[in-house]
């Protein structure tokens, strides 16, 4: 700018200072502290009086807003929370399980290499013979090349063809010296040679042997072709791909979820996503974890674990993700197995040849995917277990039963009503047993749920009168279990194929009453009870009984309402899915109850071989403890003493001809005067839900109270009742 363009010179300094003073200063008490018109102090957060910065202006105005930071920055930094150390030992010397699988999994393949191998050996040996005379010429060629140097012939062809004179005589030079050296060493070798054979052929007849044959070897190898060795693999291996966090971010981009792949397309830090730590070996596997991008959960991967699968380019028995128990919900533990879990080689079942059982702890039953072992406390809980068909149900219930069996204080129930005596095995140790589905087996099993319920109700009287030092939680401890004067035992009872009694013509209501209330109150009073179909629906596996069971077992199943039905409501939606499962997982289910959330488990095979063994020890531990008891001794359960009564005719017998409609409570009272014993605590309500099963519905009855006064009440048509008799009596 020249000075005679007309413009004024402004000294910036002395404006700031006049802009500062000046009446509209935003400093001036009552001047508006807007964003525009405070523009170095930008907005970052609400209002606070009290705020750490403190007041603005020499003079503030008490009516004026102040702006203060959200974020501190007189805030220290977190420390660290926690720490991860890696193990001392590596996974395979962990356990005594690990270290097993391992050494039994090294001896078996090199035994098997071994025999292979051996097996060959005359073949091998025919083959290097066939081979030396090749091998022969090819070391002859090799000598001569290196004797005479013929690697750097090419590099003095360049330098003759470059007519670099020096460069040759260099390397001319060099490899006279090279060609001096070798050939002295060939002369040596050639003199040396032949004495040195001759002197063992005199004095070591058998080492020349054994030299001439290793030479022969040697010289077969050497002339083998390189791609038809003489001796090859004893074990294909076929090599699995190794899991990088590459792969992995790939198959997670492939299941379309929208948020995990707006995480990746950005880089995965900016909205949560990220390793971390580093992809390692775990178990036949590897495993990857990682934090999920934010608002998405390990139950939006299992969702979508077909796809997941498809972009790890593994089979889907080998991908499995899963929540990590100790860390936020968006933490993703994803396990990918070399071999799918069905194909895998599961160690042996720990109390297969020796152990007992404390049914208050846990006992081993199956292992995970990365075949670690799994336990389950069946003690205060009762247990379902549903699939189809042929999936391992039936095995996996007398797995339970047996590991209930080697508690030699166990009193143990086994039913088997597909009648095929799957459960046979397990006689020499229960109280009760029957397998079949003939009416004389289920009135077999009624005593017996009508012994049980006698048993619970005489065990939450002795409960109760217990004193709160001895039994603070009104249960059943493992001290009271081992008093043998309270009787307090362990009872495990066990109903497979329980749609069968549940769905009995005559006794179905009340076998599902007895079972339900064992169902709700027998775990505290130290009654478990097992319930097997291989149809989970409302009529086969009744809503009380399904929705009060703590451990549930659900092997492979149809659709997602047999799903929820087992694994319990919502189960299928959170991503824990019976029905992803193959026809050939077979013992492969979900396990709910045991810990926080449900996991995958496959439960050890025992077969009747090897469960007719284990039953034998739990033999002589019962005969030690003095508990064989019932059907192991020949027993039969009580003759029942129930009244005899028919229902429908002894209302009949109460409800007068001329009475068209009566109140059902006028039928309880009248009831009760008929059989004290039967119905002397019926109420009109009781009379409704005993009539209901038979198909008389109550309806509204017109009638008057003692007092005169006339209203609408719940009754009975009489009616019905004839209709209902003839029918009955008709079938």
């Amino acid at each position: 700018m020249t000075a005679g363009s007309g413009a004024e010179v402004v000294d910036l300094g002395k404006a700031r200072s006049a802009r500062a003073k000046s009446p509209d200063s935003p400093t001036r008490p009552g001047a508006d502290r807007s964003a525009d018109s405070t523009p170095d102090r930008p907005h970052t957060g609400p209002a606070d009086p009290a705020g750490p910065t403190g007041p603005v202006d020499d003079e503030p105005d008490d009516d004026a807003p102040r702006r203060v930071p959200v974020d501190s920055p007189d805030l220290p930094r977190s420390g660290v929370v926690y720490e991860k150390r890696r193990p001392i030992l590596p996974p395979w010397l962990a356990t005594k399980t690990e270290f097993a699988l391992t050494a039994r999994h090294f001896g078996a393949r090199t035994a098997y290499t071994a025999a292979y191998h051996s097996i060959r050996t005359p073949w091998y040996g025919l083959r290097l013979a066939v081979t030396a005379p090749r091998g022969g010429i090819r070391f002859a060629g090799a000598t001569r090349r290196w004797v005479w140097d013929t690697e750097a012939e090419p590099l003095r062809a360049a330098a003759v063809r470059d007519e670099d004179v020096s460069q040759y005589l260099t390397l001319s030079r060099q490899r006279d010296r090279r060609v001096r050296g070798r050939t002295l060493v060939m002369l040596l070798a050639c003199v040396t040679g032949p004495v040195l054979a001759l002197a063992l052929y005199v004095m070591a007849p058998d080492w020349l042997t054994v030299l001439a044959l290793a030479a022969v070897a040697a010289l077969g190898f050497y002339g083998q072709e390189k791609d038809h060795p003489i001796i090859g693999p004893a074990v294909l291996r076929t090599e699995v791909e190794k899991l990088t966090g590459t792969i992995v971010l790939r198959a997670l981009d492939n299941i379309g979820n929208p948020k995990i792949c707006a995480a990746i397309k950005k880089g995965g830090d900016m909205n949560g996503m990220r390793f971390v730590s580093e992809i390692v070996r775990d178990g036949p596997g590897y495993r990857a974890d990682l934090d999920l991008p934010y608002g998405v959960t390990p139950e939006d991967i299992m969702e979508s674990r077909k796809e997941l699968a498809s972009g790890l380019r593994r089979k889907v028995g080998c991908v499995w993700p899963s929540a990590d128990p100790g860390e936020h919900e968006g933490r993703l533990i994803l396990w990918v197995g070399d071999r799918p879990m069905n194909e895998t080689t599961k160690p042996a079942w720990p109390l297969l040849k020796s152990g007992t059982v404390d049914l208050f702890k846990p006992a081993v039953f199956g292992n995970d995917q990365r075949m670690g072992e799994v336990s389950v406390t069946l003690m205060f809980a009762a247990v379902v277990v549903g699939s189809i068909p042929r999936m391992g149900k039936t095995f996996l219930m007398r797995l339970l039963l047996l590991i209930a069996a080697l508690d030699p204080r166990t009193e143990l129930y086994a039913f088997d009503f597909k009648g095929t005596g799957d459960f046979k095995t397990l006689e020499p140790v229960c109280h009760r047993y029957r397998a079949g589905e003939e009416d004389e087996d289920i009135e077999y099993l009624v005593a017996t749920l009508r012994e049980l319920k006698e048993e619970l109700r005489r065990r939450a009287k002795v409960i109760k009168s217990l004193p709160t030092s001895r039994c603070p939680e009104s249960k059943v401890t493992p001290e009271l279990a081992n008093d043998k004067s309270l009787r307090l035992h362990p009872i495990v009872a066990g109903f497979d194929e329980c749609q069968v009694p549940f769905e009995h013509e005559k006794y179905g209501k009340e076998i599902e009453a007895i079972c339900t209330d064992l169902t709700k109150r027998g775990p505290a009073l130290g009654m478990v009870v097992m319930f097997g179909t291989q149809r989970p629906d409302a009529k086969s596996l009744p809503p009380g009984i399904s929705n009060n069971a703590v451990l549930r077992f659900c092997l492979k199943v149809m659709g997602h309402q047999a799903n929820d039905m087992v694994l319990g409501s919502g189960m299928n939606k959170a991503g824990y899915q019976a029905t992803m499962f193959s026809r050939s997982d077979r013992g492969i289910c979900w396990m709910a109850g045991e810990g926080d959330d449900p996991r995958i488990v496959s439960s050890a095979f025992v077969d009747a071989v090897a469960a007719g063994q284990v039953v034998a020890r739990a033999r002589v531990m019962r005969e030690k403890y003095g508990n064989i008891t019932g059907h192991a001794t020949g027993q039969a359960p009580a003759a029942d003493t129930t009244p005899v009564f028919d229902l429908l005719k002894d209302v009949l017998s109460v409800v007068a001809a001329d009475e068209k409609k009566v109140w059902n409570e006028k039928i309880a009272a009248r009831l009760a005067d008929l059989r004290p014993a039967v119905y002397g605590t019926w109420k009109g309500e009781t009379v409704t839900a005993n009539l209901k099963p038979h198909g008389i519905t109550a309806v509204d009855v017109w009638g008057t109270t003692d007092a005169g006064k006339g209203t609408t009440r719940r009754g009975t048509v009489r009616a019905d009742l004839l209709k209902a008799i003839t029918e009955r009596d008709e079938k």
